[in-house]
């Protein structure tokens, strides 16, 4: 029997180490739980790697760690150490990685939902160069909270970039001190028939101004 819900061995609290690192680290964010976080990153990664491109994944959740082989499960870490969970499973996966390597962390809950606390030791943990906004294509409010609404997708990434934009260190300029961004939304549109679904994307890349 292999428990993944337990903390990790030698706990500590996060010290920002993983904005050190040369290479680019992609955190999924979503507009909502279970909307395909984990999916679009394996779907990156293996695109990625047919590119010839270095891509690594960070599991923070018991699937992703159960595909991949290793990470954390987030929601078994107690709250004060969960960004410096987070933390040890990147500078762990990330280890050697050149500057052009890709790693895609694996994102856990929303900040949309109100019972979800992962988005921001995910942030502080990863320091990520990237945000990938994961989105279900049409939906409007909580799926199992209709009464809570999702704001606009543009209102959502400002917001997004704003936290990811604290609790960073400054390197007195250059690529370092490059703010991370939402650079693209990732769609999911398996509730839509393909016509549905291309409409979808078009109109979500013209809102946005983003890759879809």
């Amino acid at each position: 029997i292999w428990d993944l819900r337990r903390d990790p061995a030698d706990l500590g609290v996060a010290t920002a180490a993983a904005a050190a690192l040369p290479c680019r680290r992609v955190l999924a964010v979503g507009s909502d739980m279970a909307v395909g976080k984990m999916s679009v990153c394996l779907e990156l990664q293996a695109a990625a790697r047919r590119r010839g491109i270095e891509a690594r994944f960070v599991g923070t959740g018991q699937a992703g760690i159960l595909i991949s082989g290793g990470g954390v499960a987030l929601d078994a870490v107690r709250v004060d150490y969960a960004a410096g969970a987070v933390e040890a499973a990147v500078l762990a996966t990330a280890a050697d990685a050149p500057a052009e390597a890709l790693v895609f962390i694996e994102g856990q809950g929303s900040l949309c939902h109100p019972g979800s606390t992962a988005t921001l030791p995910l942030l502080r943990g990863s320091q990520p160069t990237d945000l990938l906004l994961v989105h279900r294509a049409g939906q409007t409010t909580i799926r199992h909270h209709p009464a809570i609404s999702l704001p606009p997708l543009g209102d959502l990434i400002a917001s997004l970039e704003a936290l990811a934009a604290l609790g960073r260190p400054t390197a007195g300029g250059g690529e370092a001190d490059r703010l991370p961004r939402v650079v693209a939304i990732a769609l999911n549109t398996a509730h839509l028939q393909e016509k549905e679904a291309v409409l979808a994307i078009t109109s979500v890349a013209e809102a946005t101004g983003l890759p879809c």
